[in-house]
This record gives structure tokens, sequence and C-alpha cells, in this order.
């Protein structure tokens, strides 16, 4: 028995080895997986650009050199919550909380 233990364990190390070359993280199996999660981090990195170019043209116009009064004048009104008494506002309520299950009968 104590010439086959090396080949043995050999054996298991060669075999797990082959186990995890197609079934692992990064195995030949999980491409898919890995393609599908490159398309969703590709969505979300556009979607953060985008983001990030809208907030630097609203930096852009809040500088001092360039400033737009309706972007500053939006923006107060937001922070501050106040509204022009030539504005219509219009009160949205938030719909009521549900209360869990009704009691059953």
């Amino acid at each position: 028995m104590k010439p086959y233990f090396p080949s043995a364990m050999l054996l298991l190390l060669i075999a797990y080895l082959g186990v995890q070359a197609l079934t692992g993280e990064r195995g030949l199996l999980s491409g898919g997986e890995r393609d599908a999660m490159l398309l969703r981090r590709e969505a979300q990195l556009a979607t953060i650009l985008e983001q990030r170019r809208d907030l630097e043209i609203r930096v852009r116009y809040l500088r001092t050199d360039s400033l737009s009064r309706d972007l500053l004048e939006e923006r107060a009104r937001a922070v501050l919550g106040f509204a022009d008494p030539r504005d219509y506002v219009i009160r949205v309520s938030a719909p009521p909380a549900a209360e869990g299950p009704a009691p059953r009968a």
C-alpha cells in the first residue's frame, strides 16, 4: 500500500484540478455567466457615465463665471422647498401604507 499512496494522492489532485478547471469560478463551463455579468456591468457603467455627464453639466452652470440663474433658482427651490407665488403647485400625497394582511374570517 505504501508505494501507491503518492500515486493515489497525485491522482486525486489531478481529478480535483480537472473538476475546478471545468466548473470553477473561472472554469470553462462558466463562460456564459461571465459574459452575462460583463453585459450587466457595462450597462451599469453606461448609466453611471451618463449621470456623471449630467452632473458635470449642472456643475458647470453653477460656477461663478458661468452662473445660470434658472438652474440656481431650480436648485434653491428644490433644496429649500419654496415656490414662486406665480407657480402652480400640485401636492401629491404618498399612498397609505399597507397594514399587513387582512384578518381571515
